[in-house]
């Protein structure tokens, strides 16, 4: 290895991971936009186009993981803790996943109209993944900090008022809904959009740490 390349691998891979992170936190934004779209959608056809998008970019997001997976093993100095390098870029993806997968159950189960509670939830994944891309933008300098802490507490308040929101549609669905087959349609697409919203606040708290750790 000649000096050039030496000095290189010790240096902090600015350049590798944050554009990672603000690539992936940009593709999750999307992602939950097209959800939201998707359960808002006037037509079949435009919903079930929003929906192939919705499983596209979870592909992309993969990838991405990947990429930082990679980076991770080849690079012996990180801009920020390692472990939560790793568990930023998975928590994103996992958010990615439910999206995903409250979709692919809906297009699956064939599911044309949608209840006010679960528009909401697409709603809060929609806003909680704005939230978190104001938050990872912020990241590269660390110079608002306030505004990536502003941005967490926002995304837990979204998370808490998703779980109100699943409580009670849980609640009236045991109280009105005769069919079990459906009944368990809705459950399942309910508590993946819900988890989502848990795993726009496992990312919040893995900034909370960085922030801690850089201060």
């Amino acid at each position: 290895m000649n000096v050039n390349n030496f000095i290189s691998f010790l240096v902090p891979k600015d350049k590798k991971f944050y554009p990672l992170f603000e690539r992936a936190a940009a593709n999750l934004k999307e992602c939950a936009n097209n959800l939201y779209l998707a359960v808002t959608a006037s037509s079949p056809d435009r919903r079930i186009e929003y929906m192939r998008k919705v499983a596209q970019l979870e592909h992309t997001g993969d990838e991405i993981a990947h990429e930082v997976f990679s980076e991770l093993g080849k690079n012996f100095i990180t801009p920020f803790d390692r472990e939560d390098i790793h568990r930023l870029t998975s928590h994103m993806d996992d958010v990615l996943d439910y999206i995903h997968g409250a979709s692919k159950r809906m297009e699956l189960y064939r599911i044309t109209n949608f209840s006010p509670d679960i528009v909401k939830l697409a709603e809060l994944i929609q806003t909680g993944s704005n939230e978190l891309y104001i938050a990872v933008m912020e990241l590269r300098n660390l110079k608002n900090l306030r505004r990536i802490t502003d941005a967490c507490v926002r995304i837990n308040s979204i998370e808490n008022h998703a779980d109100d929101i699943f409580d009670k549609a849980v609640a009236n669905l045991f109280e009105t809904e005769k069919n079990a087959i459906e009944l368990i349609k809705m459950k399942e697409i309910l508590q993946a959009l819900e988890t989502a919203t848990d795993k726009c606040e496992d990312c919040a708290n893995v900034l909370e740490s960085i922030i801690i750790k850089s201060a």
